[in-house]
């Protein structure tokens, strides 16, 4: 496993302030009961809102399904982060801007199938419905959350009135891309399940926050942005959606693949006692070990650098994730609706070794920048126009201090996001005048 397949990307949200209106909108599961707060009042937030029932247990390694409806659900506080843990590699997110990770005090468990959203708090009573972001973090199917604080929208709610931003939990890791043989060979990718079946409650309901369910784009960051474009090819006859936006990442990023055989999987079960039996015994088994324990298992063999690197990730089903995007692509076989397409100057800053003095190998650098990020972009743009589907693309090379707090860093991966989120000034210094001008114009386009 690398540093780049566990960093396709280490997201961020902060704490809620004290709420000061309780807001309460029916849905498919039940009552939710959110809020609004002093720093944002004209924003209704919903936090923590659960669409599949908790796959824990016997539900573990299933796919999901749609939560049973339940008398209230409390919306006044984020979900559980599916289990998770960072690496202990230095990085530009580790050093200089934690705030693209996960909180240190967020709240981590297996019953975290559920979605956030922010909307303008008096919007849902007049008559025109507002477009809807769907966002889905980064993380390289490792990490991530919706309580990331360079990725909360609250203030760019604030400030539009115009849209609404929901943001979606789903699986990762050996819960979310399991690989097991005692599962079926259409059912391994089931964080890219859990995206579909949030998307389905989203266009269901959506409707009582002030939204529009025929003006829904799915929007990611990385892996995020790799689960976007895989959406886009495995339900092209029903997108649900009407446009795609890719921040860093598209189906044609590779990263590093688990093992055919199985065999990572089957060497975390035999570890806590379940080796030597049945593919479906094997699963069975692993179900009565905490998630906890299975994650602390993994996170020791990754930071130890044990042998086998246990790597997690999506596979090819031919259901969420195919072989050939280009041939898909030219004979019809993805969604036929417009996507923005973007990377940054400096991508691949992220990944190579942290140096605060003097900064990464350049080399190196650029060959993630190209090979990882820029090349794909262009190869899905080609694949797009040949299939005459309307694209844009952007290319970021904002350089601003308190994103980029050194001086070799630049437009690294991710630095983007908190410019388009409006959250560029919540760490390392305030905002210079020129910075907030770019990212209302971002937030604008």
């Amino acid at each position: 496993m690398t540093i780049l397949s566990i960093l396709l990307f280490i997201p961020l949200f902060g704490q809620i302030a004290t709420a000061i209106n309780l807001i309460v909108r029916n849905t498919s599961s039940g009552p939710v009961t959110g809020f609004s707060d002093r720093d944002t009042p004209n924003v209704a937030q919903f936090l923590g809102i659960p669409y599949a029932e908790s796959p824990v247990h016997e539900r573990r390694w299933l796919p999901p399904i749609p939560k049973t409806e339940v008398e209230n659900i409390n919306a006044t506080v984020f979900g559980n982060n599916c289990p998770q843990f960072l690496p202990n590699i230095p990085t530009i997110n580790t050093e200089d801007t934690p705030e693209f990770n996960v909180p240190q005090d967020s709240r981590t468990g297996e019953d975290c199938l559920s979605l956030s959203i922010w909307a303008p708090k008096d919007h849902s009573n007049k008559n025109a419905a507002l477009p809807v972001l769907i966002w889905l973090y980064g993380g390289g199917f490792y990490t991530g959350g919706v309580d990331i604080p360079y990725q909360n929208p609250s203030s760019w709610i604030e400030k539009s009135q115009k849209h609404i931003v929901v943001a979606v939990n789903y699986r990762g890791n050996i819960f979310g891309f399991p690989n097991a043989a005692g599962l079926k060979s259409d059912e391994r990718n089931l964080g890219l399940l859990d995206q579909r079946l949030a998307l389905e409650f989203v266009r269901s309901n959506i409707a009582t926050f002030g939204g529009d369910p025929d003006r829904l784009t799915l929007w990611g960051f990385s892996s995020g942005a790799m689960s976007v474009d895989y959406y886009n090819f495995a339900y092209y006859e029903d997108p649900i959606v009407r446009g795609l936006i890719m921040h860093s990442g598209t189906a044609e990023i590779e990263l590093s693949s688990p093992a055919s055989d199985h065999s990572n999987f089957t060497y975390v079960a035999s570890h806590f006692g379940c080796g030597n039996l049945s593919a479906q015994a094997e699963v069975d088994c692993l179900r009565n070990t905490s998630a906890d324990d299975i994650i602390e298992f993994i996170e020791n063999e990754y930071n130890t650098g044990a042998v086998p690197s246990l790597a997690f990730s999506y596979v090819v089903d031919n259901r969420t994730v195919f072989a050939n995007y280009t041939e898909r692509a030219l004979s019809g076989k993805s969604a036929k609706i417009p996507a923005i397409i973007g990377t940054a100057t400096n991508e691949g800053e992220a990944f190579t070794a942290y140096n605060k003095t003097y900064g990464p190998d350049k080399a190196e650098a650029d060959f993630y920048t190209l090979g990882t990020f820029l090349c794909p972009s262009v190869k899905t743009t080609q694949d797009r126009y040949a299939a005459g589907l309307t694209t844009y693309r952007y290319l970021y090379g904002g350089n601003f201090s308190n994103i980029s707090p050194q001086w070799w860093e630049g437009a690294y991966h991710g630095s983007d996001l908190p410019m388009v989120f409006g959250t560029s000034g919540i760490a390392n210094g305030p905002s210079t005048a020129l910075e907030l001008d770019v990212s209302a114009k971002m937030q604008d386009y």
